[in-house]
């Protein structure tokens, strides 16, 4: 079973994400927020690279994600596009940054997925510069308890076939715990299964 998990995780679950993250609504979602950052930007679970054709083009961006494989991808995009990226094979509680040496943070559909959200996010203001911004989309509980009531029942088997994602989490009280406010942020269902498309988006700052 492990050997399955493995090959699993290494080979088909890259492919399988790589592919659903380009719904049409979430890239329409990361062409509007992306652009909004400039200078050096820390980007937290960079995945397939899905965020580098919308950086503009004064951003230069540092890239954590502990996929090696989804990396591949990556790296591809970011040679296709011209965007300057340094890529680091790193999670997001653990930055190999010096604190505040970051302009702006990006972080996309990551939260879900790493193991303890809200040391990332405390790691995330330790490299930020104060005043910094932080664009944000998430997906995560929804305020509806028929479809909250179905996130928890299926949330344990989820999480272990999607790469760790979780669906239970609330990106705007992580947030707001870790000592971010918000300039602007939005929730709401965008297309697909409920119990998994209660989309947080916006921009948060340090407090």
């Amino acid at each position: 079973m492990g050997m399955m998990r493995s090959l699993y995780d290494r080979h088909v679950l890259p492919k399988v994400l790589n592919t659903l993250m380009k719904s049409p609504e979430m890239t329409r979602i990361r062409s509007r927020w992306v652009p909004q950052v400039s200078g050096r930007v820390l980007e937290i679970g960079v995945g397939s690279g899905l965020n580098l054709p919308f950086y503009s083009g004064d951003a230069h961006v540092f890239a954590v994600d502990p996929s090696e494989e989804l990396q591949v991808y990556a790296r591809e995009v970011a040679k296709a596009h011209g965007t300057q990226v340094e890529f680091a094979t790193e999670s997001g509680e653990t930055i190999p940054a010096e604190n505040e040496s970051f302009d702006a943070a990006v972080i996309t559909w990551t939260l879900c997925t790493i193991p303890d959200p809200f040391a990332a996010l405390m790691e995330l203001r330790r490299v930020l510069k104060p005043g910094s911004k932080v664009v944000f989309a998430e997906h995560g509980l929804s305020p509806d308890a028929r479809v909250s009531k179905w996130q928890e029942r299926i949330n344990p088997i989820w999480q272990p076939v999607a790469g760790g994602c979780n669906l239970n989490r609330c990106p705007d009280v992580l947030f707001a715990e870790a000592g971010f406010s918000f300039d602007e942020i939005q929730r709401g269902y965008i297309a697909g299964p409920k119990f998994a498309t209660y989309t947080y988006q916006g921009i948060a700052c340090l407090m």
